[in-house]
């Protein structure tokens, strides 16, 4: 029998998902992939790609250190390490009030695996999965990987919140999720009470799932993070997904965990088990000792990265860029059209040369159609505060450079 040679395989999919297949059929390398090479070559200070480079606490690397010397290395429980698991039970309550048994958690690799295991779980051809751009570029890859179909609500500057009756546009009776990434990347913002109570109404009304990315919860500068399962109404329908990696400086560890009810847990295992099966042993006690931390530890790594939002702010500003308040996260938003550029990803290319400074388009989150990101770049500021103070200065060299004006 022949192969039908226009069906895409798998990995094509995926790729034309996140944008990385060509039209002559050739891989492209991700945008923080060729930043992150090209800050390597020109020796540029690289703010593309949102991981730290100053360690987390001192108690959660030791933990983890004594878990290695203590025989952690094994395989450890399918779905995750009983003390892990507490402690999430433990932050739940503590945090939120939200009251959780051990049923209700699974622990993956990275927030990452946890939404592609959700996704694969749940999603067939043909589905719809409304999601909010930009968006983090895995959402559009898994969505593609699925077949299943990803369906943008815009979020527009200044305050990227979804308009209520494009968001009720965008669902259909083929809507199977809706995902929610807030706090929000790239954008720094936070959905208001309002604008998550839609979507609970809306979610209810489609008989849709709600899928959450909470990853940067201890990282809200002006005001408390509420998430979904906060909202009695959604918790039936919900799957919150979150990780260490951003609130303690640990992105390479990749421990994540899900919350659900107990029979959508049993039925994201059965996918996970096949990816990873299990990850992380001598990490996951140390997350664990992390997440029993004082309360005066968490504001003091939420000080610190306002701090460190604050500083390259008024880097930015003073370089000329018109730049969004970051209300949460580990990035700020500067619009380069102010400096008469309105290609975000030209200018991405050049930086490293002008400025020493490697940034990403932020079109790079979002369809070709949204004209209104292509001036914009996003900015890392989870850096170490002398990083910051070198790229706020070169970057203040950009006012006496005669650049490409606007088209």
């Amino acid at each position: 029998m022949e192969v039908d040679r226009s069906h895409r395989a798998p990995w094509q999919r995926t790729a034309a998902g996140a944008g990385l297949l060509g039209a002559d059929g050739r891989l492209a390398p991700t945008i923080f992939a060729e930043m992150t090479a090209l800050a390597t070559r020109t020796g540029a200070l690289n703010l593309g790609q949102g991981f730290p480079d100053e360690d987390g606490p001192r108690a959660v690397l030791d933990a983890a250190k004594h878990a290695i010397d203590h025989g952690r290395n094994q395989y450890g429980p399918g779905r995750g390490a009983p003390e892990l698991i507490d402690a999430i039970i433990e932050h739940q309550r503590r945090f939120y009030g939200i009251g959780l048994g051990r049923g209700d958690v699974l622990i993956t690799a990275g927030a990452t695996e946890g939404l592609a295991a959700t996704m694969l779980a749940y999603l067939e051809p043909g589905d719809e999965v409304v999601v909010f751009e930009p968006y983090y570029d895995a959402y559009a890859a898994v969505a593609a990987l699925a077949g299943a179909v990803l369906v943008p609500v815009p979020l527009t500057a200044p305050d990227f919140q979804p308009d209520p009756d494009r968001l009720l546009r965008a669902t259909s009776p083929r809507t199977r999720m809706i995902l929610v990434n807030s706090p929000h990347n790239p954008t720094g913002s936070v959905f208001s009470e309002e604008t998550v109570r839609h979507i609970v109404r809306i979610a209810e009304r489609r008989d849709a799932l709600i899928v959450t990315d909470e990853v940067y919860e201890h990282l809200v500068y002006d005001e408390q993070h509420v998430p979904v399962a906060a909202f009695q109404a959604a918790r039936e329908r919900l799957v919150s997904i979150s990780s260490a990696g951003k609130t303690f400086s640990i992105t390479g560890w990749k421990v994540g965990w899900i919350m659900s009810t107990p029979e959508r847990i049993a039925h994201i295992t059965a996918v996970k088990q096949y990816l990873t099966f299990v990850n992380g042993a001598p990490f996951q006690p140390a997350v664990a000792v992390g997440l029993r931390l004082p309360d005066e530890h968490f504001q003091t790594i939420r000080d610190s990265f306002c701090r460190k939002r604050d500083i390259l702010t008024r880097g930015l500003r003073k370089a000329g860029f018109k730049v969004n308040d970051a209300m949460a996260g580990y990035f700020v938003l500067a619009d380069a059209a102010p400096l008469g550029i309105d290609d975000a990803s030209a200018l991405a290319r050049r930086l490293p040369e002008l400025a020493g400074v490697v940034g990403v388009p932020l079109s790079a989150f979002a369809r070709p159609s949204r004209r209104d990101l292509r001036s914009t770049m996003r900015f890392a500021f989870c850096k170490s505060d002398d990083t910051l103070h070198r790229a706020a200065e070169q970057l203040a060299a950009l006012r006496g450079v005669e650049l490409e004006p606007a088209r």
